[in-house]
Order: structure tokens, then sequence, then C-alpha cells
């Protein structure tokens, strides 16, 4: 896919992944319509922009995707721009805990916030998308969405939602002139990450990429068209694994299950 001159609604665009994708996706000459709950923070990455040297004008709409209305109010914006070619759902949130001491709340708000919203977006969005010659969904998920993990539960319920929302939703629109496709990055260095997190992967000896890292995959993925990208040696190793061989990837984490139960405790 040329990314040159196309329409790209990014949601969660001022995160640590979103706003380098943002720098990335100016670069290649897009107009960028940026989301976020916070407009300060949507009004800083749009000057960092224009300070890039990057010739288009950006649009920044401060919104909750979590919001019926606000979603509306995305798209009508949107479509006063003349459309979008492309859609990113990136926007998503975490909370590392065990599930019986999460609140109700909490839960809800992972369900609603990872898979509900993007989900009532991209349904918001398809009349104007299919009124595009060639449109795309793009579905951010993780690599817990193909690999239950302890102390994520709900986390990996909505990213495995999205991954097989993405899955069922692109060959339901096969027969038309929009692709969707699907990408889960493995663990990042960005704030939805807490310290507890970061301090577990380091004691389990796991990997952590930089958002710039994921942000250069995520424009890669859509400039060669893929369907699907796991990111990270071994962990889309494991996702495979975990497909053929369930019970050899559960066995390794049940041993691990003291420590994660130690970080998510704490």
């Amino acid at each position: 896919m040329d990314l040159r001159g196309k329409t790209i609604l990014l949601t969660g665009a001022n995160g640590g992944i979103g706003s380098m994708l943002s720098k990335f996706l100016a670069e290649q000459r897009s107009k960028l319509v940026l989301c976020s709950l916070s407009r300060g923070s949507l009004e800083k990455l749009e000057r960092d922009l224009a300070a890039s040297g990057n010739a288009n004008a950006h649009c920044i709409i401060e919104a909750d995707i979590g919001s019926n209305e606000d979603r509306k109010r995305i798209a009508s914006e949107c479509k006063a721009l003349g459309g979008i070619d492309l859609l990113i759902n990136l926007a998503g949130v975490l909370d590392f805990s065990l599930f019986e001491e999460q609140s109700v709340e909490v839960i809800q708000r992972t369900i609603g916030i990872n898979l509900l919203a993007p989900m009532l977006l991209c349904h918001e969005l398809l009349p104007q998308l299919k009124q595009k010659d060639e449109a795309t969904i793009l579905n951010v998920g993780s690599i817990f969405g193909s690999i239950g993990h302890p102390g994520f539960v709900a986390y990996c319920a909505s990213k495995a939602g999205m991954k097989t929302f993405t899955e069922a939703l692109s060959r339901e629109l096969a027969d038309t002139n929009i692709a969707v496709s699907y990408i889960a990055p493995r663990a990042t260095a960005t704030a939805l990450n807490s310290d507890r997190v970061n301090d577990m992967n380091k004691a389990l000896g796991n990997s952590t990429d930089t958002p710039d890292y994921v942000a250069r995959q995520i424009v890669n993925h859509l400039q060669q068209e893929k369907a699907l990208s796991y990111l990270g040696w071994p962990e889309k190793f494991f996702v495979r694994l975990n497909a053929l061989l369930p019970s050899v990837v559960h066995n390794a984490l049940v041993k691990k299950l003291g420590l994660i139960k130690q970080f998510a405790r704490s």
C-alpha cells in the first residue's frame, strides 16, 4: 500500500506507539486524523508534526472511543474531511492483576475499550470506507490475544476477541473494497505497562520492544499489505506452539505461576 495522500484515522494517537506511528505516517505524506482522550497531548503532537516539516495539515479529535456519542462525532468529522482511507484501531488499556482481585469496573472497561469500542467504531465508519476505491482497517492486538497469560485474563480475552473479530470481518468484507488486517506486538516499553509489569518481564526474562520499533513494523505491515503479523521472537513461535500444542505452553507458564502472582499482587 502506498500511504502517500491517504487520510488515516488513528486512535490512541498520543500514546508511546501512537505518537511514533503518527511521526512515521506523516513522513509517508499521509494526512492524519489523530484521536485520543487528551486534547493537550494531541495539540503537542500536532505541533511536533508541523515542526518536522510535513506539508499536510493534520486534524485532531479529542474523543472517548468508548462513548457512542463520541464515536458518531468521530465519524462525522472524518466525513467532513472527505472520508478516511485507513482506520488504525490502536487505543487500548491494560491492568495487570489477578482476575479475582480486579474490580468489575476494570474488567468492563478493559473489554469495552479494547474490543467493543473498536468494533463499534468500525461499524460506524464502514459506510464511508465503502465509498473509497480501496480502504483498510488495521486492528492492533497483542501476542496475549493468542496466548492466555496469568495476570492478564481480561486483557487476553479482549485481544483474543479483537483477533477473531478481525478474522471474521476480513472474510465478511472479502468481496468489497475494504481490507481488514491484524498486527500483534509483544511487550512494549510504554506507559501502558506499570513498573510491576516491567519488573515481572525482567524476572521472567521476557524481551520488550521499543515504541519506535513497533511503530515501524506497523508501517511495514501496511505497506506490504499483510493480513496478519506477530512481532517478536520467540513469542511468535509460542503463538504457533500454543495453537498446536497448548499443553506445552500451559505447563511452561504454570511453572512460573508463583513468580507471576508475586508481581501481580505487589
